[in-house]
């Protein structure tokens, strides 16, 4: 069953729960996020993109059908 923007949003908040996070997309398989973060400092995109993608929990393994593609943005906040 695809997933929800705000199933995405609910399951990055857990690991970020104080970051900014936008998800958008209405078909329920390919969304985008936006996750602005503190955590991210000091980290490249790649360990960035990979700490979202974690924090997913298999939902975009490809076998779940639950998330097919999501498009993401990673920042660090500005001061």
């Amino acid at each position: 069953m695809p997933m929800t923007a705000h199933e995405i949003e609910d399951l990055l908040r857990i690991t970020f729960p104080d970051a900014q996070i936008v998800v958008e997309g209405n078909d329920g398989v390919h969304m985008s996020a936006l996750v602005v973060d503190e955590s991210f400092r000091g980290q490249n995109r790649v360990q960035q993109q990979r700490a979202v993608y974690a924090a997913l929990k298999g939902k975009m393994d490809g076998s779940s059908g639950e998330l097919h593609a999501l498009a993401l943005t990673t920042k660090v906040p500005t001061e």
